[in-house]
């Protein structure tokens, strides 16, 4: 409460010197505009020593918020930060118009301050802008955290972003990161001739996945819409109408639950190449994700959460029954399809059965349980069964499984990919089994879509595709250990007000 009241006093107190700036004008002008960056200068003028700038007498126009303020009688330093970094800015009595000093010694920490000047460097060698001019540009009215102990609390990160991205330069990173990740991913594809392509949020029925919708109305036509929880379905739509590859960065909606790993809303990286197959995808992700760590983080080599992780090896790949071989000892494997010997090692096991669950069904649960979190180091799990797969192409030799894979990294998914379902018949027959899954209470089970039967009909080309959770691999890339880390606004439950 004492910390409250504080607080208040210096927003009290901040309020009364804007209303100052009030009556002297326009407290918020919008006329002044920067030619430099921190960065920028700070590489530029690198091996310049104050001899050799003073000679130059480079000119410069800097902006940003001032994070430190040191006034010492007739001369003070400010630490401005802009979207690059920070630089030094000292500032001078007598080099400044009449009154300007004595206005700036009122300025807070956490004001936007602009200065124009030539730069130096300090005795201790920092390079920074000698100010001729000097403008206080938005007052701050709320006091940043304490520099010692900085924004901390992980809620308040969450919650106010914006502060935790003026204080913590990781945070900055992290994001910085992400983008780099996206811009990458986006170029490795449009080199390989893949067409970016958008589809819609709002969809008539869910599709796409196994997921619980979000459900919306629509006023004007009084109609039932669901949020997307993946685009596949629209983008072989596209394969089917002769766009051969396509990918689409896309933000999807599922209404389940939060944790380290799971937001309710997340971003994927979803492609569809015609005339390829499941092979092609795991190839071709194992290249992205060498180049990708290489790029952002200078190694093939990623350190996450205390451990590290070769993304410049050839990823492990390994099948769902020799997972489940691997990490439940004493499994018979010559019972790996017997219902009723799942069924036994799944009540062994702890988990909960459903009558409707086949064979299939069963190894998954078991290898959910068992083999996920143990695998470590890149892995392609494949040869997914075919009841869980109700968009996978079965497999030619072993109608059990499909042409499918699933990459797990650090105990994870990250990636999910597979040969595509292109027999309209064998579509349907899959559809109809999930509606009936549905009737058995599941919620997460597909409907049946009509229409995509219809553009099935019309020939879709042999096809693979895959889907990269963006969110989980800047987690890795970045060292976070929660999906919220890497979002710029997770979601929260609402904040009260008085």
């Amino acid at each position: 409460m004492t910390q409250e009241k504080d607080e208040n006093k210096l927003i009290a107190e901040r309020r009364g010197k804007l209303d100052a700036l009030r009556e002297q004008g326009n407290a918020y002008p919008n006329d002044f505009r920067r030619n430099a960056l921190a960065e920028q200068l700070q590489q530029t003028f690198e091996a310049h020593d104050n001899e050799a700038l003073a000679e130059e007498l480079v000119s410069v126009s800097v902006s940003g918020r001032m994070l430190r303020k040191n006034v010492m009688g007739k001369a003070s330093f400010i630490a401005l930060q802009d979207r690059s970094g920070r630089i030094q800015v000292r500032v001078e009595r007598d080099r400044l118009p009449e009154g300007v000093y004595a206005a700036f010694k009122k300025w807070d920490v956490g004001d936007i301050v602009g200065a124009t000047g030539v730069l130096m460097r300090t005795n201790k060698g920092e390079l920074t802008v000698l100010a001729d001019e000097i403008r206080l540009l938005t007052k701050s009215l709320r006091p940043l955290p304490e520099k010692w102990h900085g924004l901390s609390d992980q809620e308040t990160r969450y919650r106010q972003r914006y502060v935790d991205l003026i204080i913590n330069e990781s945070s900055r990173d992290v994001f910085q990161k992400r983008s780099q990740v996206i811009t990458y991913m986006r170029s490795f594809l449009e080199a390989a001739d893949f067409l970016e392509v958008e589809t819609p949020m709002m969809q008539t029925m869910p599709g796409g996945a196994n997921a619980r919708p979000f459900k919306t109305h629509h006023n004007a036509l009084d109609m039932q819409l669901y949020m997307r929880i993946a685009p596949e379905l629209n983008l072989k739509r596209l394969i089917v109408g002769g766009f051969d590859r396509v990918y689409e960065i896309n933000r999807n909606f599922r209404n389940e639950g939060v944790s380290t790993q799971h937001n309710p809303e997340f971003t994927m990286m979803e492609a569809y190449r015609a005339y390829a197959d499941y092979n092609d995808w795991m190839d071709m992700t194992e290249a992205m994700l060498h180049g990708m760590a290489e790029a952002i983080n200078g190694a093939t080599t990623v350190s996450y959460q205390g451990e590290e992780f070769d993304f410049g090896k050839s990823f492990h790949r390994v099948t769902v029954e020799e997972a489940i071989e691997a990490y439940n000892p004493g499994f018979d494997m010559s019972k790996v399809r017997d219902r009723d010997y799942l069924k036994s090692w799944c009540d062994k096991l702890g988990i909960a059965v459903q009558d409707n669950y086949g064979a299939g069904k069963l190894q998954i649960e078991i290898f959910d349980a068992t083999g996920e979190h143990q695998l470590r180091e890149p892995t392609f799990i494949t040869q997914y069964p075919t009841e869980v797969s109700p968009l996978s192409r079965i497999n030619d030799d072993d109608s059990f499984v499909t042409d499918r894979f699933e990459l797990f990294i650090a105990g994870r998914e990250i990636a999910n990919g597979f040969s595509e379902l292109n027999d309209p018949e064998d579509q349907a027959a899959r559809f109809r089994a999930q509606v009936e899954n549905a009737a058995a209470g599941d919620d997460e089970a597909m409907s049946y879509d009509h229409d995509y039967i219809r553009a099935l009909e019309y020939g879709m080309p042999p096809t693979a595709g895959i889907g990269i959770g963006i969110d989980r691999l800047v987690m890795l890339l970045t060292d976070s250990a929660s999906i919220r880390d890497v979002l710029l606004f997770p979601h929260m439950r609402a904040e009260t007000f008085d």
